[in-house]
């Protein structure tokens, strides 16, 4: 994945979001079959997204997505015939920031309903995370976008981690399918329900699991969890400045050695998309345990869960062994 990462504080880790995804299976990544269909057709840009409009939408919708499993988001560049396609479908379900060639061609596009997740929940700025999507050119276009916001960082993306504010969003995608096929707005509705309450059952079983823990803070080579942490009062330490496939810098090790004395901290996190060689340096180095914590960007044959909701239920786990959950 590239992005720069930032060491997030271990005392100020600020607000934060989330969301959630699930079930694959009744969805083709095939984009070219959107709007060929006799059914509400909706292009998801990549798996959270994906998710969400299967759930909401049930029989009643074909979904396609932009992103194919395995495929790392940040860097995904689009077809001509996906971006030509993209305009046959009847709604695009995208996260404007987290994807720029995604982003460019929808606003290029006259698809007739564009949502924008970004748009139903409030994301925030967690400051230490700087996204380099895809080379020199993004990040530059990306600086700029944020110096004319005014602000000094980005937006984190990351959302769909966080089961309340992913729940937020599907909220906001039900009304957006309500409107745009109002003949089926009952069946949306009621989808939207059953998401929300396994949303809200997973949401409970982190509270609980994650209540009464040994240590609060985690170590992991992409900080793409500062939603998750704020939700249930953790602290993600990042490791700086590194790409996946890079090793940490002896000061960096030495450094994240002390925290890791200091906080008690046994585990090293990596995910399943991008390369665990960062990772297992640093543990070896540093005399740490490795594991996964699935930042949940795309589902593969090695995801340890078939969906958002059972790779959601394998973080858990994970983090609860990590903490020393009691």
């Amino acid at each position: 994945m590239n992005v720069r990462r930032r060491r997030i504080s271990g005392i100020a880790v600020t607000a934060a979001t989330a969301l959630g995804l699930g079930t694959l299976s009744a969805c083709s990544s095939d984009s070219s079959a959107a709007g060929n269909t006799d059914k509400f057709d909706v292009v998801a840009s990549f798996y959270p997204m994906e998710y969400l409009a299967e759930q909401i939408g049930g029989d009643h919708v074909n979904v396609t997505t932009l992103t194919e499993p395995g495929q790392e988001p940040h860097d995904l560049e689009l077809s001509a015939k996906q971006t030509a396609r993209m305009g046959e479908a009847d709604a695009v379900l995208y996260l404007k920031s987290l994807q720029p060639a995604v982003d460019e061609a929808i606003a290029q596009s006259d698809v007739k309903t564009k949502i924008d997740a970004a748009t139903l929940t409030k994301l925030e700025d967690h400051g230490d995370v700087e996204h380099d999507h895809g080379g020199e050119e993004h990040a530059d276009e990306h600086a700029e976008e944020e110096h004319s916001e005014g602000g000094e960082h980005a937006l984190d993306p990351h959302v769909w981690l966080d089961p309340v504010k992913y729940a937020e969003i599907a909220q906001g995608v039900a009304k957006a399918f309500e409107k745009a096929d109002p003949d089926h707005a009952a069946d949306y509705r009621k989808n939207a329900e059953a998401l929300a309450k396994k949303l809200g059952d997973l949401d409970t079983a982190y509270k609980d699991g994650l209540k009464n823990t040994a240590t609060k803070v985690f170590f992991t080579n992409h900080a793409a969890f500062g939603y998750l942490a704020e939700r249930y009062g953790l602290t993600q330490e990042a490791i700086n400045g590194l790409d996946p496939e890079s090793e940490p810098s002896p000061a960096r090790i030495k450094e994240l050695q002390q925290e890791a004395e200091a906080d008690g901290v046994t585990t090293v996190f990596y995910e399943t998309l991008v390369s665990d060689k960062t990772a297992k340096t640093l543990a070896k180095d540093a005399g740490l345990k490795t594991d996964v914590l699935d930042p949940l960007e795309g589902i593969t044959d090695k995801s340890k869960g078939e969906d958002y909701v059972g790779v959601m239920q394998s973080n858990l786990k994970a983090l609860e062994t990590a903490l020393g959950a009691k």
